[in-house]
């Protein structure tokens, strides 16, 4: 079993959850809730590394966000 960290934000404009799993492309989904969020994401994620070619070790690695501070 391997763990994977999902990025995921409130769309005000669609009233929806959006989460993605940064480093796998595809990997990404949205929700009404965070459950469905949740449930909707580890479906995805399943079917994008059924594709993925190469060894789970060789998968991107999540190191953390940053804040990027901008005057406008």
């Amino acid at each position: 079993m391997k763990t994977f960290t999902a990025y995921v934000e409130w769309d005000p404009e669609t009233k929806l959850y959006v989460g993605m799993v940064p480093g796998i492309p595809g990997a990404h989904t949205q929700g009404a809730s965070l459950d469905e969020l949740q449930k909707n994401l580890k479906e995805v994620l399943e079917l994008c590394l059924e594709e993925l070619k190469g060894a789970p070790e060789d998968l991107p690695k999540f190191v953390g966000l940053q804040q990027i501070e901008i005057s406008l």
